[in-house]
């Protein structure tokens, strides 16, 4: 399973699509318990009217993070600032 999580982005063929943190927290935690491989994260940062539900994207990091799963992540954001922020998490935790 591939997921693509922005607000405003046209999701790209093949992968699921989440508008907030939250939803995509529920197609993260429903791939894992039926078995589904997760690929890849593709991330947007602001999520606009939909940060209401979870916060920004990179608050899917810090979910991810505190749980240990390690799952690839893209990001595709316009925001230079919450791209940097997004990697310095990426690189803390998830570069070993």
């Amino acid at each position: 399973m591939r997921l693509w999580l922005d607000d405003l982005r046209t999701t790209p063929t093949g992968y699921e699509s989440a508008r907030s943190v939250n939803e995509a927290i529920a197609i993260i935690t429903k791939a894992e318990e039926s078995g589904q491989e997760i690929e890849v994260i593709d991330l947007d940062h602001d999520l606009g009217d939909y940060a209401g539900d979870g916060g920004d994207a990179i608050k899917l990091l810090d979910w991810l993070a505190e749980r240990e799963t390690f799952y690839p992540i893209k990001i595709h954001t316009a925001n230079p600032v919450g791209r940097a922020n997004m990697e310095r998490m990426i690189e803390r935790y998830w570069v070993q």
